[in-house]
């Protein structure tokens, strides 16, 4: 019975004795390796975050699946072309000589043409040049070959077969434009009505000419 007692005693005893002291080096050692047990974690955790990130970003700016955004796709051939603001649009005048009459860009212009002697040529005809001023000879303006006249807002308008006339300020007889015929085959209009065609004709527009009406007697 007293041996019973003394093998629970000694049990009692093995299970509440104290741990054995460890000495401090081991103590050192051991702090060393779980310090570097948490800082190899710290950076494993690290690490995940910025692939995180990054794999977010990516998605965030090249799409769900990490591709780039293809480039917008090209104008479609068949769409009409832009008009461009160096090409305006031509104008186009009709002049008809038997009413007397020039019409361009909606306005009606009193004219006066060539006479039976120097009849003006109808047909279509076309801008090839502008001069504010020039000088031609007086003959040509039914003044005789002794003058040399300057002819002001000078429009030359020249048909397919080369054949050549002008549309020109009759500043030396203003009542003939819408009255009669005067020229020597141009194309008369007043000072004011002549400046403003000058302005608006450029090279390349259309000047149709022609007659209604039998040619003057």
């Amino acid at each position: 019975m007293s041996d019973d007692l003394t093998d629970l005693l000694h049990e009692v005893a093995d299970r509440h004795r104290a741990a054995p002291p460890v000495p401090g080096q081991e103590i050192r050692r051991l702090a060393e390796r779980r310090g570097r047990r948490r800082r190899a974690a710290y950076a494993s955790g690290a690490a995940a975050v910025v692939l995180a990130l990054a794999g977010g970003l990516t998605v965030a700016f090249t799409g769900h699946d990490g591709a780039r955004p293809e480039p917008p796709a090209a104008a479609s051939a068949t769409a009409p072309p832009r008009p461009s603001p160096e090409q305006p649009q031509r104008a186009t005048a009709t002049v008809d000589l038997t009413q007397h009459e020039l019409v361009l860009s909606g306005r009606r212009l009193p004219v006066s043409g060539g006479t039976a002697q120097h009849p003006t040529p109808t047909g279509r005809m076309t801008v090839v040049a502008k001069y504010p001023e020039r000088r031609l000879p007086g003959a040509t303006v039914g003044l005789g070959t002794e003058y040399d006249v300057a002819m002001h807002w000078v429009v030359e308008l020249r048909a397919a077969d080369g054949t050549t006339t002008y549309l020109v300020a009759l500043a030396y007889n203003e009542q003939a434009p819408g009255e009669r015929d005067v020229t020597h085959g141009w194309i008369g209009l007043r000072s004011a009505d002549a400046k403003w065609c000058y302005r608006l004709l450029r090279p390349g527009d259309v000047i149709r000419v022609n007659r209604t009406g039998p040619a003057p007697g």
